[in-house]
């Protein structure tokens, strides 16, 4: 049952807790009126805010059983590209219902490379849950794919856990610092491949 406290009071039973991610949201009714609790605020609130009694960040080990499981039998992977409205929607999708997942960012050759290898084709976004598949955003499919693959309906993750950063999906090795390393890096710049941008192509990208 949900319980409205006053912000002290919280604080104070927070404190004293012994559970390791204590959670305090911030919201606010449909009256205006600014509450605090620490259960998840109902869906007609606004402005929430999640704050957390605990240091530190928060990486898969830290996260609830159920979801840790979701993680270790299914993990998500969500490939996009620039200036394509269907990624930013999928990838809002996944971070609205707390999915762990790595996003993989599709630019040049290599990226597309990479793209295919995993399943995909010339459409974007593209995701993975553990083996299935989902081309372009379907709220609906990739809804169903992650509760198949035992994903909670609304978030599970703790306000410590911060997602790895989005990186390409083909990553280029780390240079080698030694003399002449300037010209290397520029001979290696000027041998890429890399496609100009494309325009928009909603619900879906393609290249």
């Amino acid at each position: 049952m949900k319980r409205n406290l006053s912000l002290p009071l919280l604080l104070a039973l927070l404190l004293c807790s012994a559970v390791a991610h204590a959670q305090l949201y911030k919201w606010v009714g449909p009256d205006g009126k600014v509450n605090y609790t620490d259960t998840p605020p109902p869906p007609s609130a606004s402005g929430v805010e999640q704050k957390s009694m605990s240091g530190g960040g928060s990486d898969d080990g830290d996260l609830p059983y159920e979801l840790s499981q979701a993680v270790k039998g299914n993990p998500v992977t969500l490939f996009t590209t620039a200036n394509c409205p269907a990624c930013d929607e999928g990838r809002r999708m996944l971070n609205q219902r707390g999915i762990p997942f790595k996003e993989k960012t599709v630019t040049g050759n290599e990226d597309i490379a990479q793209l295919k290898q995993a399943g995909g084709t010339s459409q974007l976004p593209f995701l993975t849950v553990g083996r299935a598949k989902q081309t372009g955003f379907q709220a609906e499919s990739w809804g169903a794919a992650l509760t198949a693959a035992a994903y909670p309906e609304t978030s599970k993750l703790p306000k410590t856990y911060h997602g790895p950063a989005a990186e390409a999906a083909a990553p280029k090795p780390a240079p080698v610092a030694k003399r002449g390393q300037h010209n290397e890096s520029s001979a290696a710049a000027a041998s890429g491949d890399v496609p100009p941008a494309i325009g928009n192509a909603p619900p879906g990208f393609r290249f």
